[in-house]
Protein backbone atom coordinates (compact mmCIF):
# COMPACT_ATOMS: atom_id res chain seq x y z
CA UNK A 1 0.00 0.00 0.00
CA UNK A 2 1.38 3.39 -1.01
CA UNK A 3 1.78 5.97 1.80
CA UNK A 4 -0.72 8.40 0.28
CA UNK A 5 -3.27 5.62 -0.07
CA UNK A 6 -2.85 4.78 3.61
CA UNK A 7 -3.14 8.46 4.51
CA UNK A 8 -6.50 8.61 2.74
CA UNK A 9 -7.74 5.53 4.63
CA UNK A 10 -6.65 7.00 7.97
CA UNK A 11 -8.43 10.29 7.30
CA UNK A 12 -11.90 8.89 8.07
CA UNK A 13 -13.50 6.16 10.11
CA UNK A 14 -12.73 4.48 13.41
CA UNK A 15 -9.38 2.85 14.20
CA UNK A 16 -8.56 0.23 16.80
CA UNK A 17 -5.72 -1.67 18.44
CA UNK A 18 -6.41 -5.37 19.03
CA UNK A 19 -5.05 -6.78 22.27
CA UNK A 20 -2.42 -9.51 21.95
CA UNK A 21 -3.49 -12.95 23.15
CA UNK A 22 -1.38 -14.73 25.76
CA UNK A 23 -1.92 -18.11 27.40
CA UNK A 24 -1.85 -18.73 31.16
CA UNK A 25 1.97 -18.79 31.09
CA UNK A 26 2.11 -15.50 29.20
CA UNK A 27 3.12 -16.94 25.82
CA UNK A 28 1.63 -15.68 22.55
CA UNK A 29 -1.51 -17.66 21.70
CA UNK A 30 -1.96 -17.54 17.96
CA UNK A 31 -5.23 -19.47 17.67
CA UNK A 32 -7.34 -17.07 19.73
CA UNK A 33 -5.58 -14.03 18.25
CA UNK A 34 -6.79 -15.19 14.83
CA UNK A 35 -10.31 -15.67 16.22
CA UNK A 36 -10.19 -12.17 17.72
CA UNK A 37 -9.22 -10.56 14.42
CA UNK A 38 -11.86 -12.54 12.55
CA UNK A 39 -14.46 -11.31 15.06
CA UNK A 40 -13.43 -7.64 14.93
CA UNK A 41 -12.62 -7.18 11.23
CA UNK A 42 -16.22 -7.10 9.92
CA UNK A 43 -17.41 -4.40 12.34
CA UNK A 44 -16.13 -1.61 10.11
CA UNK A 45 -12.92 -0.19 11.56
CA UNK A 46 -10.92 1.64 8.89
CA UNK A 47 -7.65 0.04 10.05
CA UNK A 48 -6.32 -2.15 12.84
CA UNK A 49 -2.98 -1.65 14.58
CA UNK A 50 -1.24 -4.90 15.52
CA UNK A 51 1.28 -4.93 18.36
CA UNK A 52 0.47 -1.37 19.37
CA UNK A 53 0.32 -0.02 22.90
CA UNK A 54 -2.90 -1.86 23.70
CA UNK A 55 -1.29 -4.89 22.06
CA UNK A 56 1.56 -4.69 24.62
CA UNK A 57 4.31 -4.03 22.08
CA UNK A 58 6.61 -3.08 24.94
CA UNK A 59 6.56 -6.66 26.26
CA UNK A 60 7.12 -8.60 23.03
CA UNK A 61 10.23 -10.44 21.89
CA UNK A 62 11.46 -10.03 18.32
CA UNK A 63 10.25 -13.51 17.33
CA UNK A 64 6.82 -12.91 18.84
CA UNK A 65 6.59 -9.60 17.02
CA UNK A 66 7.12 -11.22 13.63
CA UNK A 67 4.54 -13.92 14.38
CA UNK A 68 1.95 -11.40 15.59
CA UNK A 69 2.28 -9.02 12.63
CA UNK A 70 2.27 -11.83 10.06
CA UNK A 71 -0.75 -13.44 11.72
CA UNK A 72 -2.66 -10.15 11.64
CA UNK A 73 -1.76 -9.47 8.01
CA UNK A 74 -2.70 -12.97 6.87
CA UNK A 75 -5.95 -13.05 8.85
CA UNK A 76 -7.21 -9.64 7.76
CA UNK A 77 -6.05 -9.77 4.12
CA UNK A 78 -8.65 -8.16 1.87
CA UNK A 79 -10.75 -6.98 4.83
CA UNK A 80 -8.94 -4.27 6.76
CA UNK A 81 -5.41 -2.77 6.57
CA UNK A 82 -2.93 -3.71 9.30
CA UNK A 83 -0.51 -1.15 10.70
CA UNK A 84 2.29 -2.50 12.85
CA UNK A 85 3.59 -0.87 15.99
CA UNK A 86 7.33 -0.16 16.01
CA UNK A 87 9.41 1.45 18.71
CA UNK A 88 12.29 1.29 21.15
CA UNK A 89 15.83 2.51 20.40
CA UNK A 90 16.20 4.09 16.98
CA UNK A 91 17.98 1.20 15.27
CA UNK A 92 15.67 -1.32 16.90
CA UNK A 93 12.61 0.62 15.73
CA UNK A 94 14.08 0.77 12.21
CA UNK A 95 14.67 -2.99 12.28
CA UNK A 96 11.08 -3.59 13.37
CA UNK A 97 9.92 -1.32 10.54
CA UNK A 98 11.81 -3.42 8.00
CA UNK A 99 10.44 -6.63 9.49
CA UNK A 100 6.85 -5.39 9.48
CA UNK A 101 7.22 -4.39 5.83
CA UNK A 102 8.74 -7.78 5.01
CA UNK A 103 5.79 -9.71 6.43
CA UNK A 104 3.21 -7.56 4.66
CA UNK A 105 2.03 -4.78 6.99
CA UNK A 106 0.36 -1.87 5.18
CA UNK A 107 1.74 0.84 7.46
CA UNK A 108 3.53 1.62 10.72
CA UNK A 109 2.83 3.40 13.99
CA UNK A 110 6.04 4.74 15.51
CA UNK A 111 5.63 4.50 19.28
CA UNK A 112 7.72 6.67 21.64
CA UNK A 113 11.27 5.60 22.36
CA UNK A 114 12.04 4.43 25.88
CA UNK A 115 13.58 5.99 29.00
CA UNK A 116 15.70 8.89 27.85
CA UNK A 117 14.56 12.42 27.14
CA UNK A 118 15.71 13.99 23.88
CA UNK A 119 15.92 17.38 22.19
CA UNK A 120 13.75 18.25 19.22
CA UNK A 121 16.77 17.77 16.96
CA UNK A 122 17.25 14.30 18.39
CA UNK A 123 13.59 13.41 17.96
CA UNK A 124 13.71 14.56 14.34
CA UNK A 125 16.68 12.27 13.65
CA UNK A 126 14.95 9.37 15.42
CA UNK A 127 11.75 9.66 13.37
CA UNK A 128 13.65 10.31 10.13
CA UNK A 129 15.83 7.22 10.54
CA UNK A 130 12.81 4.98 11.03
CA UNK A 131 11.04 6.52 8.03
CA UNK A 132 14.16 6.02 5.91
CA UNK A 133 14.20 2.30 6.78
CA UNK A 134 10.89 1.59 5.05
CA UNK A 135 8.70 2.44 2.06
CA UNK A 136 5.56 2.09 4.19
CA UNK A 137 3.54 5.03 5.41
CA UNK A 138 4.46 5.99 8.98
CA UNK A 139 2.30 7.55 11.70
CA UNK A 140 4.23 9.12 14.58
CA UNK A 141 2.71 8.82 18.06
CA UNK A 142 3.07 12.09 19.95
CA UNK A 143 3.26 10.93 23.57
CA UNK A 144 5.57 10.53 26.59
CA UNK A 145 9.22 11.09 25.52
CA UNK A 146 8.31 11.88 21.91
CA UNK A 147 6.57 15.25 21.86
CA UNK A 148 7.13 17.04 18.59
CA UNK A 149 6.64 20.75 17.94
CA UNK A 150 5.03 22.19 14.80
CA UNK A 151 8.47 23.28 13.53
CA UNK A 152 9.88 19.77 14.05
CA UNK A 153 6.98 18.24 12.16
CA UNK A 154 7.49 20.70 9.31
CA UNK A 155 11.15 19.63 9.04
CA UNK A 156 10.16 15.96 9.11
CA UNK A 157 7.50 16.53 6.47
CA UNK A 158 10.18 17.89 4.13
CA UNK A 159 12.62 15.06 4.83
CA UNK A 160 10.22 12.10 5.02
CA UNK A 161 7.57 11.81 2.29
CA UNK A 162 6.31 8.59 3.85
CA UNK A 163 5.56 10.24 7.21
CA UNK A 164 1.84 10.57 6.61
CA UNK A 165 0.22 10.66 10.03
CA UNK A 166 0.33 12.32 13.44
CA UNK A 167 -1.34 10.60 16.38
CA UNK A 168 -1.75 12.70 19.51
CA UNK A 169 -1.65 11.10 22.94
CA UNK A 170 -0.88 14.29 24.89
CA UNK A 171 -4.12 16.28 24.77
CA UNK A 172 -2.48 19.71 24.51
CA UNK A 173 -5.11 21.76 22.67
CA UNK A 174 -2.77 24.68 22.01
CA UNK A 175 -0.23 22.31 20.44
CA UNK A 176 -2.84 20.60 18.27
CA UNK A 177 -4.20 23.90 16.98
CA UNK A 178 -0.67 25.08 16.20
CA UNK A 179 0.18 21.86 14.35
CA UNK A 180 -3.05 21.90 12.37
CA UNK A 181 -2.63 25.54 11.36
CA UNK A 182 0.98 24.99 10.31
CA UNK A 183 0.73 21.61 8.59
CA UNK A 184 -2.82 21.58 7.23
CA UNK A 185 -3.63 18.44 5.24
CA UNK A 186 0.02 17.32 4.97
CA UNK A 187 -0.79 14.70 7.65
CA UNK A 188 -3.68 12.54 8.65
CA UNK A 189 -4.43 13.45 12.28
CA UNK A 190 -5.52 10.80 14.78
CA UNK A 191 -6.82 11.21 18.31
CA UNK A 192 -4.89 8.80 20.50
CA UNK A 193 -5.58 9.61 24.14
CA UNK A 194 -6.57 6.62 26.30
CA UNK A 195 -10.35 6.07 26.04
CA UNK A 196 -10.43 8.51 23.15
CA UNK A 197 -14.24 8.61 23.07
CA UNK A 198 -14.19 11.07 25.98
CA UNK A 199 -12.20 13.55 23.85
CA UNK A 200 -13.66 12.71 20.44
CA UNK A 201 -16.08 15.64 20.02
CA UNK A 202 -13.46 18.18 21.12
CA UNK A 203 -10.86 16.73 18.76
CA UNK A 204 -13.31 16.73 15.87
CA UNK A 205 -13.80 20.46 16.43
CA UNK A 206 -10.02 20.85 16.13
CA UNK A 207 -9.99 19.16 12.73
CA UNK A 208 -9.18 15.66 14.03
CA UNK A 209 -12.34 13.57 13.48
CA UNK A 210 -10.51 10.21 13.46
CA UNK A 211 -9.51 8.43 16.65
CA UNK A 212 -8.53 5.00 17.91
CA UNK A 213 -10.88 3.06 20.18
CA UNK A 214 -9.60 0.55 22.72
CA UNK A 215 -13.19 -0.24 23.74
CA UNK A 216 -13.71 -1.60 20.20
CA UNK A 217 -11.80 -4.67 21.44
CA UNK A 218 -14.73 -5.87 23.51
CA UNK A 219 -17.67 -3.56 22.77
CA UNK A 220 -17.35 -3.12 19.00
CA UNK A 221 -20.98 -2.18 18.40
CA UNK A 222 -20.91 0.46 21.14
CA UNK A 223 -17.61 1.83 19.81
CA UNK A 224 -19.00 2.13 16.29
CA UNK A 225 -22.27 3.65 17.54
CA UNK A 226 -20.31 6.28 19.44
CA UNK A 227 -18.14 7.05 16.42
CA UNK A 228 -21.22 7.53 14.24
CA UNK A 229 -22.78 9.79 16.89
CA UNK A 230 -19.65 11.97 16.83
CA UNK A 231 -19.50 11.96 13.04
CA UNK A 232 -23.14 13.10 12.82
CA UNK A 233 -22.84 15.60 15.71
CA UNK A 234 -25.51 13.70 17.63
CA UNK A 235 -24.66 15.15 21.02
CA UNK A 236 -27.63 13.59 22.79
CA UNK A 237 -26.46 10.08 21.89
CA UNK A 238 -22.85 10.92 22.73
CA UNK A 239 -23.88 12.19 26.16
CA UNK A 240 -26.06 9.16 26.81
CA UNK A 241 -23.20 6.75 26.07
CA UNK A 242 -20.72 8.85 28.03
CA UNK A 243 -23.00 8.83 31.08
CA UNK A 244 -24.06 5.19 30.82
CA UNK A 245 -20.72 3.62 29.93
CA UNK A 246 -17.61 5.66 29.27
CA UNK A 247 -17.44 7.83 32.40
CA UNK A 248 -18.13 4.91 34.78
CA UNK A 249 -15.59 2.93 32.74
CA UNK A 250 -12.99 5.65 33.39
CA UNK A 251 -13.58 5.35 37.13
CA UNK A 252 -12.42 1.73 36.95
CA UNK A 253 -9.61 2.40 34.48
CA UNK A 254 -8.14 5.18 36.60
CA UNK A 255 -7.75 3.04 39.71
CA UNK A 256 -4.22 1.92 38.78
CA UNK A 257 -1.49 2.95 36.36
CA UNK A 258 -1.50 0.67 33.34
CA UNK A 259 -5.17 -0.21 33.60
CA UNK A 260 -5.81 1.41 30.19
CA UNK A 261 -4.56 -1.90 28.76
CA UNK A 262 -5.61 -4.22 31.61
CA UNK A 263 -9.26 -3.14 31.52
CA UNK A 264 -9.44 -3.88 27.80
CA UNK A 265 -8.18 -7.42 28.33
CA UNK A 266 -10.67 -7.86 31.16
CA UNK A 267 -13.46 -6.65 28.87
CA UNK A 268 -12.40 -9.06 26.13
CA UNK A 269 -12.60 -11.98 28.56
CA UNK A 270 -16.01 -10.88 29.84
CA UNK A 271 -17.23 -10.58 26.23
CA UNK A 272 -16.31 -14.22 25.59
CA UNK A 273 -13.08 -13.51 23.72
CA UNK A 274 -10.46 -14.20 26.39
CA UNK A 275 -7.03 -12.76 25.52
CA UNK A 276 -5.33 -14.09 28.65
CA UNK A 277 -3.46 -12.02 31.23
CA UNK A 278 -1.43 -8.88 30.74
CA UNK A 279 2.34 -9.17 31.01
CA UNK A 280 4.49 -7.49 33.66
CA UNK A 281 4.92 -4.67 34.42
CA UNK A 282 1.14 -4.40 33.93
CA UNK A 283 -1.31 -5.99 36.37
CA UNK A 284 -4.76 -7.44 35.80
CA UNK A 285 -7.99 -6.05 37.26
CA UNK A 286 -9.19 -7.45 40.56
CA UNK A 287 -12.27 -9.68 40.75
CA UNK A 288 -14.27 -6.76 42.18
CA UNK A 289 -13.23 -4.47 39.34
CA UNK A 290 -14.07 -7.13 36.75
CA UNK A 291 -17.54 -7.43 38.26
CA UNK A 292 -18.01 -3.67 38.04
CA UNK A 293 -16.95 -3.71 34.39
CA UNK A 294 -19.21 -6.66 33.59
CA UNK A 295 -22.27 -4.85 34.93
CA UNK A 296 -21.47 -1.85 32.74
CA UNK A 297 -21.12 -4.07 29.69
CA UNK A 298 -24.39 -5.91 30.29
CA UNK A 299 -26.30 -2.62 30.35
CA UNK A 300 -25.20 -1.95 26.76
CA UNK A 301 -26.79 -5.12 25.37
CA UNK A 302 -25.50 -7.63 22.83
CA UNK A 303 -22.56 -6.66 20.68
Amino acid sequence: MQPNELKKILSSGLLSFPVTDFDAEGNFRKSTYIERLEWLAPYGASALFAAGGTGEFFSLTANEYTDIIKTAVDTCAGQVPILAGVGGPTRVAAAYAKEAERVGAQGLLLLPHYLTEASQDGLIEHVAEVCKATKLGVVVYNRANCRLTPDSLAKLADRCPNLIGFKDGVGDIELMVSIWRKMGDRFSYLGGLPTAEVYAAAYKALGTPVYSSAVFNFMPKLAMDFYHAVASDNHAEQNRMLDEFFLPYLEIRNRKAGYAVSIVKAGARLAGHDAGPVRAPLTDLTAEECDMLHKLMLKQGAQ
